[in-house]
């Protein structure tokens, strides 16, 4: 056996073990509104806001901004959305941003274009509820998502 292999073995095994061992991810429930989802590592080290009105363009595509904040990121750090409507029992995911974690505040925005099972636009004018969040991918064995910040809010979108 090569050196090589020795060494490669309990990594793998450590990795396995971590994996296995790791808790089942679970969904936040409703009346957490404003907390971090359980599933995730919070850092507690920022903030991130979503400006109370989103638009529809005519194609369907929404697009949703506001501003974020975080700190001190070891691995890449991404700003991401998603968006829901009618009590909210299928969320749309939205393209996310890159974060810069340098302590100061930036704007951010992201689109996407939700469709149905009929390839109709998913969402229409009216109120919707969003999730934003900050979340860091930090470099150890396997990239470990980070919370750095996390928002649900009521929001109102608009065709424009």
């Amino acid at each position: 056996m090569s050196l090589k292999s020795a060494l490669a073995r309990p990594a793998l095994c450590a990795a396995l073990l971590l994996l296995t061992a790791a808790p089942v991810a679970q969904a936040a429930p409703a009346e957490q509104t404003g907390t971090v989802p359980p599933a995730v590592v919070p850092s507690g080290s920022g903030t991130v806001t979503v400006d109370p009105t989103g638009r529809i363009a005519p194609d369907g595509t929404v697009t949703l901004a506001g501003t974020y904040r975080c700190d001190a990121a070891r691995g890449l750090a991404f700003v991401s959305a998603s968006v829901s409507q009618d009590a909210g029992t299928v969320r749309y995911g939205l393209r996310g941003t890159r974060a810069v974690c340098d302590g100061q505040v930036h704007p951010w925005a992201g689109s996407g274009r939700p469709t149905s099972a009929n390839a109709a636009p998913a969402l229409k004018p009216g109120p919707a509820q969003v999730e934003a969040t900050v979340v860091e991918l930090r470099p150890l064995i396997l990239p470990l998502p980070t919370i750095h910040a996390w928002q649900r809010q009521d929001v109102t979108l608009v065709q424009g």
